[in-house]
């Protein structure tokens, strides 16, 4: 058994260029030996865990959606906006959602304190995501590239 404490996970922290996408996170997938980059499904874990923490007045990610991942979330302190496909709802502690492949989906940061959260996403090899509002996709393997007719980066059309 492999076992780690969540105070222990080296928690990562990033940030876009203009600031409005903050986020921090502690890869406890990672941290039990998880390989993200792996296709052998022993290294690659069937699922990636993450304690998630975005600041007051930011969001984690922009709009997107994922082609075959899903993604659990589960709110345990703070308050949030989730955007969805058809407007937003209002997350507070104890919430659970669930968005499958295909429903685009953001988070931010409604209050005052940090909104913590866990995320737990399966692990689909060949996953690529669509950002809605810059009209682009990303194709993460062999390296993240985000495309309309040429190479673009992460943040445009975002910030």
């Amino acid at each position: 058994m492999r076992k780690v404490n969540v105070r222990d996970v080296e928690e990562l922290t990033w940030t876009s260029p203009q600031g409005k996408f903050r986020s921090s996170g502690r890869q406890i997938s990672e941290a039990l030996g998880r390989k993200p980059r792996s296709t052998d499904l022993n290294e690659r874990h069937p699922f990636d865990v993450e304690l998630a923490r975005i600041p007051a007045g930011a969001a984690a990610c922009p709009y997107h959606s994922h082609s075959a991942q899903w993604e659990f979330y589960h709110i345990i302190s703070g308050r949030g906006i989730v955007r969805h496909a058809h407007g937003t709802a209002e997350v507070e502690p104890g919430d659970a959602f669930l968005f499958k492949p295909g429903e685009a989906h953001a988070i931010s940061n409604g209050g005052v304190d940090d909104l913590v959260l866990f995320v737990v996403a399966d692990n689909p090899i060949g996953e690529s995501y669509h950002y809605p509002d810059s009209k682009k996709w990303s194709v993460p393997l062999p390296e993240r590239r985000l495309i309309r007719s040429e190479p673009l980066d992460y943040f445009d059309g975002e910030e």
